[in-house]
């Protein structure tokens, strides 16, 4: 058995374009991707994805969790709160994930990641923009059970890889990048796997 949990970062998207961010952003940091995680819904059940986290070698190992839409508790928030109640699991950090869902009570967040790669201490809406008027709340179809399982350092962040192209991967997905740096420096965490840690990223 594992004495020493496993730190996670959970993201609330899994849509192809999100798979290939996080893989990229996952490298940059020396930690892992659980690419099997992605799909639109969450292809694999809580149990299944804790054992794909145990079978990585470096920390952060990110997680994506994505509902498609479904209303109500979906596969992607049903897997992510197994994933969080887990006793050889430290979830570190999320990234709440905005979308056009209207029907959600949305998560609420005290920073977001603008599409500027700026932290700001509203929501975001889709495109990154910052909003006064959303309270604080990140709306997206697979957030709400965000606040239920008091999960550390959440931080909102507009469509993953999109944004107008501002956080593609031909721009080197720099708003993704700076959401997982936010999390790695709150929560302590330091990449265990050998590749740029935080201090050395370059987000100009």
């Amino acid at each position: 058995m594992d004495t020493v949990r496993r730190k996670v970062i959970v993201v609330t998207d899994g849509d192809h374009i999100a798979q290939k961010v996080i893989e990229n952003v996952a490298k940059q940091f020396g930690g892992r991707c659980i690419s099997l995680s992605a799909g639109n819904p969450t292809p694999l059940r809580g149990n299944q994805i804790v054992e794909l986290i145990k079978m990585t070698p470096y920390d952060p190992v990110i997680v994506m969790f994505d509902d498609n839409g479904d209303y109500g508790k979906g596969r992607g928030e049903r897997a992510l709160e197994y994933v969080v109640k887990h006793p050889d699991i430290e979830v570190i950090g999320a990234i709440a994930v905005a979308s056009n869902t209207h029907w959600v009570k949305g998560a609420t967040v005290a920073y977001s990641v603008n599409n500027q790669g700026q932290i700001v201490d509203e929501a975001v809406d889709k495109d990154g923009y910052a909003d006064e008027q959303l309270q604080h709340q990140i709306y997206g179809d697979t957030v709400d059970i965000l606040n239920s399982l008091h999960v550390p350092n959440v931080i909102g962040i507009g469509d993953i890889g999109k944004m107008e192209g501002r956080d593609s991967l031909q721009n080197g997905c720099p708003i993704t990048t700076r959401a997982v740096q936010w999390i790695m420096e709150r929560s302590g965490a330091h990449g265990t796997g050998h590749g740029k840690t935080a201090s050395h990223l370059d987000l100009s």
